[in-house]
């Protein structure tokens, strides 16, 4: 994955059911090249044994801020310093209360409280604690200060119930640390637009003449375009890709449809990147109600081009 290779990560982890999807987040991020250094709290280890981490990061996991055999007598100050950037997730509502407050009563929120990186937090909780007044506020303390944050997400909860407080999925929360790290990259304060996927040009209400584009090579280079740290749009087909974070993504079917979202975005673009596969006719009439089976052996549609999408956004 782009721009994580070589980056030294700090993933805090906290006493959360959620804590076994910080495993795969951490063996995602080591796969990807990152350098993994992963802090627990002691409630996190009911959940994961710190053996756990170290075996897919291939890097010792610490959770006693007094542990002797650290190698360094301030271990929370050498991981602190080396950081790029610090993740916590999952993040419990006690440890985004000690965040708030600068209470630093474990090795997890005494290393967020001594490092300059930023700090990206992904909360789990029940839906409760979620709503609750309390931590509502230490979330907008957070914010004010600049901490990032992804999630919670709305689902089926631990305790059986439904609601707001589910752990982000770790797809989503490596795109997020992409783009934290991507801030200030080279791209940064440019806006591209991006084109991805086949566009669909329907002839009745069920058919339409497509292509067999995926999306994946615009999906990818608008990832790549955030992770440098532009504002990215990304003008997209109906493909079944999910939506990349923290790209705007537009969803369009025709190229009517692509031409008219490209010329808007494009008005204060830096760049256009076009990947799409756009449709180069369509059919001259779309039918209002399906088209029937008929007797005859052939079926002929008349057909037109389509915009020349790149050509208007040269004139204009």
């Amino acid at each position: 994955m782009y721009n994580l290779g070589g980056r030294s990560i700090v993933l805090g982890v906290t006493g959360s059911i959620a804590a076994y999807k910080a495993v795969d987040l951490a063996s995602k991020l080591t796969q990807a090249g990152a350098q993994v250094s992963v802090v627990m709290t002691a409630e996190a280890r009911r959940f994961v044994a710190p053996l756990t981490f170290q075996g897919v990061t291939g890097r010792r996991a610490y959770s006693d801020m007094w542990d002797e055999t650290a190698g360094t007598g301030e271990l929370h100050v050498t991981l602190a310093r080396a950081a790029e950037l610090m993740v916590i997730a999952p993040a419990t509502a006690t440890v985004i209360a000690r965040l708030a407050l600068g209470i630093a009563e474990e090795l997890v929120s005494l290393t967020a409280l001594a490092t300059k990186a930023p700090i990206l937090v992904c909360p789990a909780m029940d839906s409760q604690m979620w709503e609750h007044a309390a931590t509502q506020e230490h979330i907008e303390t957070l914010r004010r200060r600049g901490v990032h944050l992804i999630g919670p997400e709305e689902g089926r909860l631990a305790s059986g119930h439904s609601g707001a407080g589910r752990f982000s999925e770790v797809e989503k929360v490596i795109g997020g640390i992409r783009q934290v790290l991507g801030i200030g990259g080279d791209l940064a304060g440019k806006k591209i637009v991006v084109s991805a996927g086949g566009t669909q040009e329907p002839f009745d209400p069920v058919r339409f003449i497509g292509n067999h584009s995926s999306g994946k090579m615009g999906f990818a280079l608008a990832e790549a375009a955030r992770d440098r740290g532009a504002q990215v749009v990304l003008v997209a087909g109906p493909a079944a890709l999910q939506d990349p974070y923290g790209v705007s993504v537009l969803r369009v079917r025709r190229a009517a449809e692509m031409r008219d979202a490209i010329l808007e975005q494009c008005a204060d673009a830096d760049a256009l990147v076009m990947a799409a596969a756009v449709a180069d006719y369509q059919p001259a009439e779309a039918l209002g109600q399906k088209l029937k089976r008929h007797d005859q052996d052939t079926l002929a549609l008349s057909l037109v081009r389509t915009p020349d999408i790149l050509a208007e956004v040269g004139t204009s």
